[in-house]
């Protein structure tokens, strides 16, 4: 920023003073810097410490996933979605799924259902535990941070017994699951079903009723409910603004009716209200978790679907019907019915749907993911403006604006 002489040389001392000169600066926060969490690039007009306007950039990161769906057989998307939300990626998959189920019309067996909505909320406690850590560092306590790391790793050894991965997990299938819940998967949840309240319950402890955290957070980066409908909000980010729009209780899948939960709402849509009701729906999660594998129903994990669901690898080999309908499964040699078809869940962040048009081929005729990071990072100027530096990076924490989900 250049000097700014306000009284010239030339002007005798006894003279009447210039009027003040005010020069705003402008400030590149990002795409590079730590504290946005990934790649984001916010034009920034500076009043000192205070932001003026602002203006977002989106495409660092842009890998046209719709159109490399475009030419992929449906059960090969699922390495896609996973690329989107990392932080809770099974949430992805299994919408994507369920998507495929809606096209095909095809009936998932209750245990399947009840083994999606086990991962499906565990995944969305992993990525609450992150949002809400990570928002504590932001604010400059980093012990929190430590506190439910090791929990987030507990969830990542379950899914590794589910289906071998933990970060992109590609996990399940058309038609149900790639596999049954093992003994040790089931011993493993019930385990974190136990040890992970008193860990959230001093996460809670340091930072909920904390002077300093709460300085930093109430008040910070607030979105009214109108405003947030406007733009197309859901997830955390609306209810913290008072709307208990909730995906699984308004439009039920994977059996969600059958359980007994609650929807945390706020009231100012500040960054203090996001964090509260993150924290709540990791309780809510936790509920729905022990309900789910106490009362995990029999039989099959996956429908009869022989078309579009991978036999068993043991009947491959021994059964000549098995091992013809994996070649033309792993091939993308069956044709999909032709339709056009919508489907959202309740991710982590928000509601993640897709949009799907089938003409009748081996591949979406036309593909679009309802992507929640793209919707919140459009109001963030908005949200940001009148604030200081300090609380824009607060501001973006608690969004949860994923880099992956931005822009697909």
């Amino acid at each position: 920023m250049a000097d700014i002489e306000l009284l010239p040389r030339n002007v005798p001392a006894n003279s009447e003073l210039p009027e003040l000169v005010e020069e705003l600066t402008t400030l590149n926060l990002g795409p590079t810097h730590p504290a946005t969490h990934g790649i984001f690039q916010n034009i920034l007009k500076m009043d000192g410490e205070k932001i003026v306007s602002g203006e977002q950039t989106i495409g660092y990161i842009h890998r046209a996933f719709e159109k490399i769906a475009e030419r992929r057989p449906f059960y090969q998307i699922t390495t896609l979605t996973d690329r989107m939300n990392y932080c809770s990626s099974p949430i992805n998959n299994l919408g994507w799924h369920m998507t495929v189920e809606k096209l095909l019309q095809v009936e998932v067996p209750k245990r399947a259902q009840y083994i999606r909505v086990i991962m499906m909320e565990l995944a969305r406690i992993s990525d609450h535990i992150i949002c809400n850590s990570i928002l504590g560092v932001d604010t400059g306590a980093f012990t929190g941070f430590l506190y439910v790391m090791q929990k987030r790793e507990e969830i990542y050894e379950i899914y590794e017994e589910v289906c071998g991965a933990r970060l992109t997990t590609n996990m399940g299938r058309v038609g149900g699951m790639e596999r049954d819940l093992s003994s040790t998967a089931i011993r493993k949840i019930h385990e974190f079903i136990k040890t992970f309240p008193p860990v959230l319950r001093e996460l809670e402890k340091l930072l909920n009723r904390n002077r300093i955290f709460m300085d930093r957070t109430i008040n910070v980066g607030p979105i009214s409910q109108e405003r947030a409908l406007s733009y197309g909000f859901t997830g955390p980010n609306l209810r913290a603004a008072g709307l208990d729009y909730d995906v699984r209780v308004m439009n039920p899948y994977s059996s969600y009716e059958d359980f007994d939960f609650s929807i945390p709402v706020g009231q100012n849509g500040d960054t203090y209200d996001r964090y509260m009701v993150r924290n709540e729906e990791m309780w809510q999660s936790l509920k729905i978790v022990e309900q789910a594998i106490n009362n995990l129903p029999e039989g099959p994990y996956y429908a009869d679907a022989p078309e579009f669901y991978l036999p068993p690898k043991k009947e491959v080999y021994r059964s000549m019907e098995a091992l013809i309908y994996h070649f033309k499964i792993v091939m993308g040699e069956i044709d999909a019915p032709i339709g056009e078809v919508y489907h959202s869940v309740e991710g982590g962040n928000g509601e993640l749907g897709f949009y799907l048009i089938s003409d009748g081929g081996r591949a979406p005729y036309r593909l679009h993911f309802r992507r929640p990071s793209f919707i919140y990072y459009q109001a963030y100027p908005e949200m940001c403006k009148g604030s200081s530096l300090s609380d824009a990076i607060l501001t973006m924490s608690s969004l949860n604006v994923i880099a992956g989900e931005l822009d697909a």
